[in-house]
């Protein structure tokens, strides 16, 4: 949600600042950004569009035996993640403590590779351990070839749900080993992201040409567009000039680093659906800079959401003595 209504924020914007066709697209993307935040539940959906040989096709400059397998590039082609957040305050008022339910899957055309959801003070979680490790080219070991030291690791390999305390996830491991608390993450104070909002829509003002569709079906779509490498070190350049008010490591590229990036122009569509933004869509196919490159590009997909519950029958496991099962069952364990 954060990430969509920021990019959006700033596209709109930014919209604003340019030519009249511009100032309506900000306004209406600002309106949808709204609608999303008004509400308590909301999903969203982010998949490739993009075939297996396509992504084989993108790694042209791998060494010989180091392609893209086919196992992997039908896994990406065909993985979807699905995100669904539910809040007790519509979503731009929420803090973390206002989330009761968050749920995210990762599929496959197959089913359900990998799934967890953080209700109450449990994160829950299972995965098609087969179907990862195989497309990685390393089987798992089979669930019941395990020594009775593995515990909980055999409810993980057989796919059941297992459950975790959320505050032990959240521990800091090095924090906790010498007794200490974890240290706070870096984050940037109001005044500095204001900064930064600033920065980037006058970049994007500069750069970046909006246009608007009739709208058809209740669905009106918005595009944006501009040259990928342009763009890009446009961006970081505005950014330069407030390095030092960003967290600590916090280093930007430099044009240097950009000067090999195509600079193709690549387009972004907003769709909108009586007004709320629904789908958000990314050609990247020029960037490839391949003719073998027909359809590629990333799309995010909004909707309701659904309720995060707690599975059934989740066993629940503690985080040392999974890792004790762990290298209890590895054959590189060190014998006792």
């Amino acid at each position: 949600m954060t990430a969509t209504a920021v990019v959006t924020a700033v596209l709109a914007g930014s919209a604003a600042c340019g030519t009249v066709e511009n100032l309506s697209a900000g306004q209406k993307l600002d309106r949808a950004v709204d609608k999303l935040g008004a509400e308590r539940s909301l999903g969203f959906e982010l998949d490739l569009d993009a075939d297996a040989k396509t992504l084989q096709a993108l790694d042209t400059d791998a060494a010989p035996g180091e392609e893209l397998p086919d196992q992997v590039a039908e896994l990406l082609s065909g993985a979807k993640i699905s995100v669904s957040v539910q809040s007790k305050k519509p979503l731009a008022e929420s803090g973390e403590k206002d989330i009761t339910g968050v749920a995210v899957k990762v599929t496959g055309t197959k089913g359900d590779l990998l799934e967890y959801r953080v209700v109450g003070d449990y994160t829950y979680f299972r995965a098609d351990v087969d179907a990862l490790s195989s497309a990685a080219g390393s089987p798992a070991p089979a669930a019941d070839e395990l020594p009775p030291e593995a515990g909980a690791l055999k409810n993980i390999l057989e796919g059941d749900w297992v459950k975790v305390a959320t505050k032990d996830l959240q521990q800091d491991a090095l924090g906790e080993a010498v007794g200490g608390k974890p240290s706070a993450e870096p984050t940037l104070d109001a005044k500095t992201q204001n900064k930064i909002v600033k920065a980037l829509r006058g970049v994007i003002a500069r750069d970046v040409e909006f246009k608007t569709a009739a709208e058809k079906d209740g669905t009106e779509h918005i595009t944006a567009t501009a040259p990928f490498r342009t763009l890009l070190t446009g961006l970081f350049d505005g950014l330069r000039p407030l390095s030092k008010e960003l967290p600590a490591g916090a280093e930007l590229p430099t044009d240097k680093d950009f000067k090999d990036a195509p600079n193709a122009k690549v387009t972004a569509d907003f769709a909108l659906k009586n007004g709320a933004l629904t789908e958000v869509s990314v050609d990247l196919a020029k960037l490839a800079e391949n003719a073998k490159v027909k359809q590629l590009a990333v799309v995010l997909r909004m909707n309701k959401g659904e309720k995060a519950t707690v599975p059934a029958g989740a066993t629940e496991i503690k985080l040392d003595e999974l890792m004790q099962g762990f290298l209890g069952s590895s054959p590189l364990a060190p014998a006792v």
